[in-house]
């Protein structure tokens, strides 16, 4: 499954450099100018680079393993100057716990909601072209809800619930837009986000805890507008 975002982010890094000689134009109907607002829809793929400590103090040895999810975003971007942008994204996602190590047995462990509402402050590079490649970072928190113990993993201890920690982060990224008419763009984006959560597991009155590091990679790819 690694080799999906890998692949996309060197997709994403040829890109960036390929237009790297062509000429700027003051055309004002060519481009991103300040004062303009972007909008997007992108399908992102998120794909977790995760670890975690064991499932302690009942589980030793054990593992928790985060699976990739596929689904909708969108984001604005408000171009402060013809090069600064500042772009917040809106999206949410649902993801797998899984059990390793020790705990490989029961498979499925939980599973999450992830909001993650990220804002990031970005340079456009060549912002009055057709092409234009930009690079952002910012902070991102998410927000985890809907998480629920899986029929496996109560089989196997009992009734549990499970609450997973909200995370503050930072975020990189980097992607490019290809107008395909005046106002209608094409965009290829690939973000990294720093997201760590501490999960809870009350099987009855019973805690354990795992602190987990998601650390996804998000590629995403779709249209936009400028207004």
């Amino acid at each position: 499954m690694r080799t999906i975002p890998i692949a996309f982010a060197a997709a994403a890094a040829t890109a960036l450099f390929a237009p790297a000689a062509m000429a700027q134009t003051t055309d004002t109907d060519v481009g991103i100018h300040a004062g303009d607002v972007l909008a997007r829809a992108r399908v992102i793929l998120v794909s977790p680079i995760e670890s975690s400590s064991a499932v302690e103090p009942a589980f030793p040895g054990s593992k928790v393993g985060v699976g990739y999810s596929v689904m909708p975003e969108v984001d604005f971007t408000y171009m402060a100057t013809d090069n600064i942008g500042a772009e917040l994204i809106l999206g949410t996602t649902r993801h797998e716990a899984t059990g390793r190590g020790t705990l490989s047995g029961v498979g499925k462990l939980a599973d999450t909601w992830v909001l993650p509402p990220t804002l990031t402050l970005q340079y456009h590079f060549m912002p009055h072209t057709k092409i234009r490649p930009y690079i952002g970072a910012g902070v991102n928190y998410t927000i985890f809800y809907s998480t629920d113990a899986s029929k496996e993993l109560e089989s196997a201890i009992g009734k549990t619930s499970v609450k997973m920690d909200d995370s503050f982060g930072y975020a990189l990224q980097a992607g490019i837009d290809v107008d395909v008419t005046k106002n209608l763009f094409v965009n290829l984006d690939v973000k990294y986000i720093d997201m760590d959560t501490t999960a809870k597991l009350n099987t009855n009155g019973a805690i354990n805890r795992a602190d987990i590091h998601i650390d996804p990679i998000v590629v995403g790819l779709g249209i936009g507008t400028r207004f």
